[in-house]
């Protein structure tokens, strides 16, 4: 039994961490709502670490995008912090203690969290994107890497399955930019592939001035949601490589984004004039059509490339899932070799035993090896 001092500090860590994660449930709430509506369908050994991960890269984001520090000193900051957190030592900030144990329990390769910082980077730069295989360079670092994450805390290592998640981030990502373009615009910024615009006769700079809706951006933003179908009809089938209790939730999510760019469609393409957001009614449906649709997934998904652009991240988890099973071996192999020499060792004491009574002289077992 653990002493009352042990079972009294285990006791504050529970609570302290409880206070944590109810914190970070609290920014989520503020935040991705199609996110936590799709988290509360994942098992809680997965949704205690999706949240943790979600509230710090809010906070990530945010302190870049928004916050009072020069983009170098917040990235600077931002890797102090991630040093601490991935040394078991996170500074005193409630989504970085959230995450450390989100790491220490998972093993999360922190390239992943690296790549993340760099599209947070890459935003505050204001860095124009000017094919969509750029745009898809973004959306690997902003929503990929998450995917990536979100697939290896379920405790999925398979490259298959890793690529899937990755790309149905990217493909929530082309969502996302086609529903903020007038959002974004508003802030001087633009993601639409620039080489589309000069496509449909649109001079991006000027438009930029002086943004307004026109069928010929209405035809880019179409060619956006048709780009993030196909992601998402190529994602769909790494949901069979999911485990069968998380699957609801990721499907969930993928019918949810989708539907916002069926609803920006049905908003006449025109991202300016509102935003495109999927009524509750709706997307209570989408959820309930998740839970069924998620026991009907092939069971041999086809094996695809990964997109270009999400590729490093893949192999970024594969040299980690290495290294992790090389550390396992290693650790086996250690305790299979003590076994080994306690054997070895037993049956020479028994040997000598056997010598002494029989009265031939036997040299003395090595204690060591």
């Amino acid at each position: 039994m653990m002493p009352s001092s042990a079972l009294e500090q285990a006791a504050v860590q529970r609570a302290a961490g409880a206070d944590d994660l109810a914190a970070c449930v609290a920014l989520m709430r503020t935040g991705s709502r199609t996110f936590f509506a799709a988290s509360r369908l994942l098992p809680p050994r997965v949704r205690c670490a999706a949240i943790a991960l979600y509230a710090f890269c809010r906070v990530a984001d945010d302190l870049v995008d928004d916050g009072d520090l020069r983009l170098d000193q917040a990235l600077a900051q931002l890797g102090l912090r991630l040093d601490h957190i991935y040394d078991n030592d996170p500074l005193d900030h409630l989504e970085d203690r959230a995450l450390a144990e989100v790491v220490r329990r998972h093993d999360l390769p922190r390239p992943l969290l690296d790549a993340l910082l760099d599209g947070f980077a890459w935003d505050a730069q204001g860095r124009a994107y000017d094919t969509l295989e750029d745009l898809h360079d973004y959306g690997a670092r902003v929503a990929g890497s998450v995917g990536a994450m979100m697939c290896w805390i379920m405790g999925v290592r398979s490259a298959q399955a890793l690529a899937r998640a990755c790309e149905l981030g990217v493909a929530m990502q082309l969502t996302n930019i086609a529903r903020d373009v007038g959002e974004d615009a508003r802030k001087g910024r633009l993601y639409l592939p620039r080489q589309w615009l000069v496509d449909a006769g649109i001079d991006a700079d000027a438009w930029l001035a002086r943004p307004g809706c026109s069928p010929a951006l209405q035809s880019v933003v179409d060619r956006l949601l048709v780009e993030a179908d196909q992601l998402y009809t190529q994602a769909s089938s790494g949901i069979a490589l999911l485990p069968r209790d998380c699957r609801s939730a990721i499907l969930a999510a993928r019918l949810v984004y989708a539907e916002i760019g069926q609803q920006l469609r049905r908003n006449g393409l025109d991202p300016l004039a509102q935003r495109a957001v999927v009524p509750r009614s709706r997307k209570l449906v989408l959820l309930a059509c998740a839970g069924v649709q998620s026991g009907w997934v092939s069971r041999r998904p086809p094996v695809v490339p990964p997109l270009a652009a999400i590729a490093y991240l893949v192999e970024h988890c594969h040299a980690s899932a290495l290294a992790l099973s090389d550390g396992e071996a290693m650790a086996s192999a250690s305790i299979n070799g003590r076994v080994a020499w306690m054997l070895d060792l037993f049956e020479r004491l028994e040997a000598q035993k056997l010598a002494q009574r029989e009265g031939v002289p036997r040299a003395h077992p090595r204690l060591s090896h």
